[in-house]
């Protein structure tokens, strides 16, 4: 299996409450930056041969650096992201088109990652790519554990309760055949539709695809308010005393 993944980790971290000049995927978690554990996971996977990531500018050299040092082979380019993340996939995803026209091969698959959800892990990007190869298309979730509720027609009031039973909090890498997702992109670029994960794109333009569930565990947050930061602690102390 030949998968290429990509990691969007332009964000600029509204929420987390940073000062001016840090970024979030460069915040520590177990004395490692939070991208240092995303790449690494990518890194390990075995289904997946080249990782690409979308970032600011300024990290551009950071990333670089780390990932010389820390031996991430798989590391082909470090670009800079867009306006929106995704502006900033469909700019790896052109880096990657360029480098199907030098290799003349293209990957099985594309996966999909938020730069700021550390702890994936390598077997489960295994799994993801192994089913979006056999689908088409496969997106990891897993089960609220609160009830949800719409909100009204009076924002103020709550409307209607959500079956929770049919309900699945999405988290990423989402992974697609590679034609589907370029062909999704473009066809997103073209009508100027914005989405704020890929598997919408796919929904929209390829209603006709099926999207596989891959339910995961709890253990893949997404690092975004201040209140993450211990969470992610306990988790990565978690998950190295299982090692």
């Amino acid at each position: 299996m030949n998968s290429f993944a990509i990691i969007a980790a332009s964000g600029i971290g509204k929420r987390m409450q940073l000062k001016e000049g840090q970024s979030k995927q460069l915040l520590s978690i177990g004395g490692y930056p939070v991208i240092h554990h995303t790449i690494r996971a990518f890194q390990q996977a075995k289904s997946v041969t080249a990782i690409y990531i979308a970032t600011k500018e300024e990290n551009i050299p950071t990333l670089e650096e780390m990932a010389a040092k820390s031996g991430f082979t798989k590391l082909k380019a470090v670009i800079e992201g867009g306006k929106e993340r995704q502006d900033s996939v469909y700019n790896c995803i052109k880096a990657i088109e360029g480098q199907m026209r030098t290799s003349g091969t293209a990957p099985d698959t594309i996966l999909v990652h938020d730069g700021a959800r550390p702890f994936i892990q390598p077997e489960e990007i295994d799994e993801i790519a192994r089913l979006s190869m056999q689908y088409g298309a496969c997106v990891p979730a897993n089960r609220p554990k609160d009830t949800i509720k719409y909100i009204g027609t009076d924002p103020e009031f709550f409307g209607a309760t959500l079956e929770r039973s049919r309900l699945l909090q999405v988290q990423t890498p989402q992974g697609f055949s590679s034609s589907l997702l370029v062909q999704a992109h473009e066809q997103a670029l073209l009508e100027g539709w914005y989405a704020t994960d890929d598997a919408a794109l796919v929904e929209r333009f390829f209603p006709e695809q099926p999207v596989k569930i891959f339910e995961t565990g709890y253990h893949n947050i997404k690092i975004t308010t201040p209140e993450d930061i211990p969470v992610a602690e306990a988790i990565y102390s978690q998950i190295t005393s299982g090692r």
